[in-house]
């Protein structure tokens, strides 16, 4: 465990800069960008508004996720396994911890300079209205954290999946499930103990505090244990397969 940071770390570089010379990682950028940029000022209408407040521009994140993330982990573990290479990673000197911190690091490096790209909007907004700074940080605190989430699960299902169209569909699928989740609750008259079950796993639910710039500790948490957790099982999937 001593080492693991640095092997980590090492492995992440290699991860990053195979990113930084794909296309995909480019028209994602741009499809990220566009996307909350148009949601924010056409469909919310942010200038009709008459209220200084970027919570309708945040409240498109979880959307964009949906096909960002998927866009950024399909090829992380699909991929190696198509081309045979993960059986040569596991018979390096890395552990499982090791690799799937590499890999995750990595894409969550991505996703992080990705949603680093919309800053200028709300930084372009600020001379227009009294902006709470610290209300904005704890939004892109809270998108940062939901993103680490999805990025961890979006890993796991590519190390389940075969190929790169597999990796993008199941994450595409469950995390269009567990991002809009939520959204049953408030559309159907459910129980409350089935509500409350299906909000308990909704992202975007756990979202919504740092949404409105709060911290909830109860949700920080949530999204901490998930994306170990994920990572977690990652790991059980490599280490079930290098002893196969």
């Amino acid at each position: 465990m001593k080492y693991l940071p640095r092997k980590a770390l090492a492995l992440a570089r290699k991860e990053i800069f195979s990113y930084s010379i794909s296309p995909a990682f480019y028209g994602i950028g741009i499809f990220f960008l566009l996307f909350t940029t148009l949601w924010f000022f056409y469909f919310q209408r942010f200038f009709s508004l008459n209220t200084a407040t970027l919570r309708p521009f945040f409240s498109a994140f979880p959307l964009a996720f949906i096909m960002v993330i998927p866009v950024i982990t399909m090829k992380s573990w699909a991929e190696e396994r198509k081309l045979g290479s993960v059986e040569i990673l596991l018979t390096m000197p890395f552990s499982e911890w090791d690799l799937v911190l590499g890999k995750f690091f990595s894409s969550l490096a991505v996703l992080t300079v990705i949603m680093a790209l919309t800053v200028p909007v709300p930084l372009s907004l600020l001379p227009l209205g009294s902006f709470d700074a610290g209300v904005i940080l704890g939004e892109y605190a809270g998108a940062f954290l939901l993103g680490s989430s999805a990025t961890a699960l979006g890993l796991f299902l590519s190390c389940l999946s075969k190929n790169q169209a597999g990796a993008f569909l199941g994450s595409a699928v469950v995390l269009l499930f567990v991002m809009l989740a939520s959204q049953f609750t408030m559309t159907f008259n459910l129980p409350l103990w089935l509500s409350e079950g299906i909000n308990f796993i909704s992202l975007s639910f756990h979202f919504e505090s740092f949404s409105k710039g709060l911290i909830d500790t109860r949700d920080l948490a949530f999204f901490i244990i998930t994306t170990v957790l994920f990572l977690f099982f990652n790991t059980r999937v490599l280490l079930f397969r290098k002893w196969r």
